[in-house]
């Protein structure tokens, strides 16, 4: 009798939550979301920002030895067959060791470890659970709960959503998309597209709160959490029915977002021949960014794609052809 196991990752949790009963200890988190403190520091080239120099004394090996030379002729130098390291992560890697280590330029072997330190754009951002949503959540101050259901959760509202404060609910909500942790990250993600849906009319005013929320998010470089605000941006833009006023409204704030987008656009799944069972997830963080782009440019009128070229210049229009 054959069996079959689901394999499913296990999900995140902190040690300031606590168990079910307590409130999580947010007193002692010092980090800020999103900030770049906590990133390994490279030494500082003096000669870049002066006219001073850092020098060291040479040893007798670093020196030209006897036969090494080219000896005053034209006879080219050997050439290095090593390969070029280059930060381009859409590229496979190799199963077979090859015969030759490939190295840096100061000799060192590359492991993952490093290419994090050398790279540090892509790295993972500090996203400690000190969320408003959280703070409010737990305190009973928001008007939801799980309503557990035979296929899918979705949220029981207490209160009709037309009656809520938009100003001041949704932007706690959209604090709320950074979460990892169950069920804050259910919670504030349903909560915002139910938000969405019913009160479509009552986001535009709100668009300048909302704009510091999903900066913090998007600053954490955590790939779920970036994938997740992609659609919610998506569905925001869209939520006022073709008219296009959510849109043009987040065009001043392309500043704040944009730049991030620009950093993973390329972050696509090179699998040559092979077939991408995920798809329907939408986990493609490249075709994603892509997407996003494509409806703010459809959706943000005519100053649109000119901003959004400033802060990724690889985007091509798909209005103008």
């Amino acid at each position: 009798m054959a069996c079959s196991f689901d394999m499913r990752q296990k999900r995140p949790s902190f040690v300031e939550t606590g168990s079910c009963f307590d409130a999580t200890n947010a007193k002692h988190i010092k980090v800020r979301p999103g900030g770049h403190e906590a990133l390994p520091q490279k030494d500082l080239d003096v000669s870049a920002f002066c006219f001073s120099k850092k020098t060291e004394r040479r040893t007798p090996k670093q020196f030209v030895r006897k036969g090494s030379g080219s000896g005053g002729t034209l006879r080219p130098p050997p050439k290095d067959e090593t390969l070029p390291d280059f930060p381009d992560e859409n590229v496979a890697p190799t199963t077979t060791q090859p015969s030759h280590p490939r190295r840096l330029s100061t000799d060192r072997v590359r492991n993952p470890k490093q290419r994090k330190v050398d790279f540090p754009a892509f790295m993972e951002r500090p996203n400690p659970p000190n969320t408003e949503f959280r703070r409010f959540y737990e305190r009973g101050d928001l008007p939801v709960q799980i309503e557990h259901g035979g296929c899918h959760n979705r949220i029981a509202w207490k209160v009709a959503i037309e009656k809520l404060d938009f100003h001041h609910y949704l932007p706690i909500f959209f604090d709320g998309l950074r979460e990892v942790e169950m069920p804050y990250a259910f919670l504030s993600e349903q909560g915002v597209y139910d938000m969405m849906q019913v009160g479509s009319s009552k986001i535009v005013p709100v668009i300048p709160q909302l704009v510091i929320p999903i900066k913090t998010a998007l600053n954490t470089r955590d790939r779920s959490v970036i994938a997740k605000v992609l659609k919610v941006l998506q569905a925001l833009v869209k939520c006022d029915r073709e008219q296009n006023l959510v849109g043009q409204a987040l065009v001043p704030y392309y500043r704040q977002i944009l730049p991030v987008l620009n950093i993973f656009i390329r972050k696509n799944e090179n699998l040559g021949d092979g077939i991408d069972y995920g798809q329907r997830k939408g986990a493609n963080l490249g075709d994603n960014i892509m997407e996003t782009l494509e409806a703010f440019e459809t959706h943000g009128g005519q100053d649109a794609f000119i901003n959004i070229k400033y802060f990724v210049p690889v985007y091509e229009s798909v209005v103008h052809l």
